[in-house]
Formats: structure tokens, C-alpha cells, sequence
């Protein structure tokens, strides 16, 4: 089977969100060919450089989000035309409304249709088939013809009130961000050559890395398998507070429809949690396309300490992760602040890197922080004094590999507000700790009885929960034993990436065969490249009579004739 791989700002980069789960995915169906389509967001990623690819990717193409060229081509007047009737109906439908109700699969649009879904996808499609007509939409999406079209739609009766409100600076940040949004639109990936010869597409990403996956479908037919482990739009909400309503709104109305229509045109969608099941099913999601597979890690770094609980520390509190303000520290810090009187003897070690500038501001707030609450104290006139509290940071002298900061707590702790998929939670599960967390995303789920949960931004029951588990080390040992067989059970690399291949095989044994083979006289083959084509065997040498890639070879040769044998004959 031949697989276009579709990420957005990760595989096959260094850096990236998805790249180490997509490169355990590639490695782990060796048996399988893949194309990879990445766009990348940054000149600083591609800088980076890349992952070493193994054999089974045959192909990897690029194209940055971060920065399109204007073509230069100049539109006809029949291509302004076009343009401007399919921009100004993409505008209208997305001043129309950006609010869902209802519930799960039924959710739809405000004061809205099926018929406002079909406006939304015949404006996009006809954008893209624009695009591919004329070499690019670049120039278009940034000329005054769109920013009008968006200012009408805006003024239009029955258009929502915070469209209407919009000035001047709203309509160019509206229409900058649609020319980003939609840069996938000009590529060249969609032609036999590109996307068309692959068997399957599989977006790691819903939002722009599945864009293109929708474009082939449209325009080739290739079935669409959408990966979130992480909603884009959910993502979008929690990122453009700060933007102006108007603005926020009519964003929020495009990554909703964009949305929808992807969930729409979907073979099947795999959240890798229930709280991102939730959020796909309330953005309409058909449930029975809905296929949940957890993300699949490695647990092979954390098995020694998992098989030895006797090197934890029984009185240190481990905190591992990426610090930023969504993680909480302070709320941390300040149930520590009751656990040290509690138990005096009591350390906590906050293990990680900050994320960004604002997790560097954040980390010197929470030093500043623990150096308030715990301030040194010394024995003696001569001596120096010691925190309990230490910030390290992963190959440092104390901490040299991630597995060893798990092993040297007795209890390991999550404190955040906002999270998805609780990886830190996984790895110390593997680990064999018991574990604390604030009850945000999926944590639940992940732990299921193995762990004590509390509420978020509640420092006095965190401080309350560790203290029990600091008292009991022998739940200590039975909830870290427990949560270690959850962790192997269904989390591991293993398990993920069985669970791609059987949708693999689902997907393309339920879509009609796209590659023709022909005969010696030029005529298609009937039922040519059967199922088990995709099936790795001995039926699946390349053959010579085909159209396209694809089909086992005893189908490529000469059609068997009929032979009419006369009764007398077929009697004796």
C-alpha cells in the first residue's frame, strides 16, 4: 500500500508536534510505502533539518506556511470573475454564523444547513479549482478584490453582529489570515504524479495539514484519514483571545466549517482521546467514522525503572514537563508550601526546559516564587542552607535521561490547567509511580484507577492527595504497579501502530480501485487488483501492464478466453 503522509509543522523536521509519533509510525509498518507532504511553519524549522527517513519513504515533498511568493500572474477577466464570485461566497457563508448547537453528531451551525456546509465546500473547492486552472490564488487572496468581497459579506443584511462591527484593520487581519489559511490551495501536489497515486491519505493533523488531503479527494478521489491528537480548533480558541471580536469571529467561523467539511469528507477520524472525541463529535463528526487510538510511545526507556520501584526516594515529589503558565507551578508550589509542614523532610524537583519566552518568564516567577516561600535556611552560622524545592533540567548532572527523573521520585506530580494527551502522565505510568493530577483533557481517561485526581487550580487538595501517598508506600507501590500494566497495555507503540493498519486495510478494502490494468489489446482488466493487492505476499510483484502502481502480478497478463468445446467431446 502506498500512504501520502500529510503534516503540518512536524514529521519529517527535528522539531515539531507530531514528528516523533509519525517517524514510530513510518518505522513501524515497514511493510507499507509512504509519500510524505510536509509544510512547515517556520525558516527556523527547516533550518533544523530533518529525521533520517527510513527505506519504506519513498518521497518527501515540502512547502512552507510561513511564507508564499506572490506568482506574479495577472487573472483574466474571466478568472477575476471566478474569483470573486467563489472568495465572496466563502465571505458570506462565514459572516453567516460561527456558533454550533445541539449535541455530538447532530451539532450543527446557528441559523444554518446542510445547505451552508455545501456553500462553504463548492466556494472552497471552486477556490482550488482556480488555483489549479491558473497556476496559484497568492496574488488574488492578497488583492483589494478580496478584502472588498469580505467587507460586503460583512455588511450584508442578516450578517452577524460582530461582522458588522468590523472596521478597517479587522477586515486586512481577516483576510491575511484566510491568505495563510489557504496557501495549501496553491501547491501542486494534487496531479496523478503527487497525491493522485497514492492509495490513502493520512493527515497527522486536522486544519492545514488535512487540506490537502482534502483536495485530493476532490479532485482524484483518494480516501482521507484524519489523525487529531489535538483539535486545531480548539487549539484556535485557546490562542486568539486577544484578537478583536469581529475578527476572533469570523476565524472561528472558518476553522469551524473547515472543520466540519474535513470530518465530512473523512474515510475515518482517529482521536487519540476521549476529550478530543468530544470535541470532533461536537464539531460535527459523524460517530460512526469515529475510530479512537491512543498515541503510541516508547517504552522501553522507562522499563528498568519500572521494574525497580525500590529507587524512588520515598519523600521526593517529581513535577516533569514543559513549563509554561498552562502547567500551573504557582498552584504547585503553593501545595508544597502545606506538604513541607506536613512533612518536613518533604523535596519537590521541577524537571524541565521553559517553553518560549513566556515559559522563561514563567520559570523565573516560579524561582522567585519558592525562593519567597522555602527561603534557605542554614544549621549553622558556617553552613549554607538548602531549598527543598530545585529546578533541573534534563541532562543535567541530577537528571542526565528523562527515565531517571521519573525514578527518583516517590510520587509524581501534573498540576496543569489546559492539557490534552498528559505524555509526562504516560511516561511516569511506564515508570511504575503513583501519580497526582488535576482532572483537565484526558487525564482521566489516561489514568483511569491508578492514580488520585484532583480538581485544577486547587492547591489545598493537591497538597492533601500527595500527603497520602507520601504516608502510604505500599499504595504508593500498588497504584505505580497498576498504572504500569494500564501504560503497556494501551499506550505503547505497539498497539498504535496495529491499530493504523488495520485502518489501513479497512479504508482501502471499502474504496473502489482508482488504477487501471490493461491487456494486450488496451482494454481494463475486471477485478484486477483485488483486496488482497494491498495485502504484502507473494501476489504483489510489480506488473508491467499497469496504469498505475498498484495490483498483484498474476492479474497483469492475458485475459483467459473462453474455449467452447463441442457436447459430444465434453461428454466423453
Amino acid at each position: 500500500m502506498r500512504i501520502g503522509l500529510l503534516t503540518e509543522g512536524g514529521y519529517p523536521y527535528v522539531s515539531g508536534d507530531a514528528s516523533p509519533w509519525c517517524d514510530r509510525l513510518v518505522r513501524g509498518l515497514a511493510q507499507h510505502e509512504f509519500d510524505v507532504y510536509a509544510l512547515s511553519r517556520s525558516e527556523r524549522q527547516e533550518d533544523e533539518g530533518r529525521l533520517p527517513l527510513p527505506p519504506q519513504v519513498r518521497h518527501v515533498r515540502t512547502a512552507p506556511l510561513w511564507a508564499a511568493e506572490d506568482d506574479g500572474f495577472v487573472y483574466g477577466r474571466r478568472a477575476r470573475r471566478r474569483f470573486a464570485e467563489c472568495y465572496g461566497e466563502l465571505a458570506a457563508v462565514l459572516c453567516a454564523g460561527a456558533a454550533t448547537e445541539g449535541d455530538g453528531a447532530s451539532a450543527q451551525p446557528v441559523g444554518s444547513s446542510a445547505t451552508v456546509a455545501d456553500r462553504f465546500a463548492n466556494a472552497l473547492y471552486g477556490l482550488a479549482e482556480l488555483a489549479r486552472d491558473e497556476g496559484g490564488l497568492v496574488g488574488a487572496l492578497r488583492s483589494e478584490t478580496a478584502v472588498r468581497a469580505l467587507e460586503r459579506a460583512c455588511r450584508a443584511p442578516g450578517a452577524l453582529h460582530t461582522a458588522h462591527e468590523a472596521r478597517v484593520p479587522d477586515l486586512l487581519a481577516v483576510a491575511a489570515h484566510l491568505e495563510h489559511a489557504l496557501r495549501p490551495l496553491s501547491l501542486d501536489w494534487y496531479e496523478d504524479d503527487g497525491l493522485g497515486s497514492v492509495d490513502l491519505c493520512h493527515a497527522a493533523s486536522g486544519g492545514a495539514a488535512a487540506l490537502p488531503g482534502l483536495l485530493a479527494r476532490h479532485f482524484t478521489g483518494v480516501p482521507l484519514l484524519v489523525t487529531e491528537y489535538g483539535v486545531r480548533l480548539r487549539t484556535h480558541y485557546l490562542t486568539t483571545t486577544d484578537s478583536p471580536p469581529a475578527v476572533r469571529s469570523l476565524i472561528a467561523a472558518f476553522h469551524g466549517r473547515l472543520a466540519a467539511e474535513i470530518y465530512r469528507q473523512a474515510a475515518y477520524i482517529t482521536p487519540g482521546n476521549a476529550h478530543a472525541r468530544r470535541w470532533q463529535e461536537r464539531c460535527g463528526a459523524d460517530r460512526a467514522k469515529l475510530r479512537t487510538v491512543y498515541p503510541g510511545m516508547d517504552a522501553g526507556p522507562f522499563a528498568e525503572v519500572g521494574e525497580s520501584p525500590e529507587r524512588a526516594a520515598p519523600d521526593t515529589l517529581v513535577w516533569v514537563g514543559g513549563i509554561e503558565p498552562a502547567k500551573d507551578l504557582v498552584s504547585l508550589l503553593h501545595a508544597f508550601g502545606e506538604i513541607h509542614k506536613d512533612q518536613p523532610g518533604t523535596r519537590l524537583r521541577i524537571v524541565g526546559s521553559p517553553t518560549g519566552p513566556e515559559g522563561a518568564a514563567y520559570l523565573s516567577q516560579c524561582r522567585a516564587l519558592a525562593a519567597q516561600l522555602f527561603p534557605d535556611e542554614a544549621d549553622g552560622p558556617h553552613e549554607v542552607g538548602d531549598n527543598p524545592v530545585s529546578f533541573e533540567e534534563i541532562g543535567g548532572p541530577e537528571t542526565p535521561t528523562l527515565a531517571d527523573a521519573y525514578a527518583s521520585g516517590a510520587v509524581i506530580v501534573l498540576s496543569s490547567v489546559v492539557e490534552g494527551f498528559p505524555i509526562s502522565l504516560v511516561e511516569a505510568m511506564f515508570s511504575g509511580r503513583a501519580t497526582v493530577s488535576t482532572d483537565v483533557g484526558a487525564v482521566v481517561e489516561v489514568i483511569g484507577g491508578t492514580g488520585l485526581v484532583v480538581p485544577p487550580r486547587n492547591p489545598r487538595a493537591l497538597a492533601e492527595a500527595c500527603v497520602a501517598l507520601l504516608r502510604d508506600p505500599e499504595r504508593r507501590e500498588r497504584l505505580g504497579a497498576a498504572a504500569r500494566a494500564r501504560a503497556l497495555e494501551l499506550f505503547t507503540v505497539e498497539q498504535n501502530v496495529a491499530a493504523f493498519h488495520g485502518i489501513y486495510l479497512e479504508i482501502v478494502s471499502r474504496c473502489p480501485a482508482r488504477h487501471a490494468v490493461l491487456d494486450d489489446t488496451g482494454a481494463p482488466l475486471p477485478f484486477a487488483v483485488p483486496a488482497e493487492a494491498h495485502v504484502p505476499g507473494r501476489w504483489t510483484a510489480a506488473a508491467s501492464r499497469m496504469v498505475a502502481r498498484g495490483g498483484p502480478g498474476w492479474a497483469a497478463g492475458p485475459p483467459v478466453r473462453a474455449t467452447r468445446v463441442p457436447a459430444a467431446e465434453a461428454a466423453r
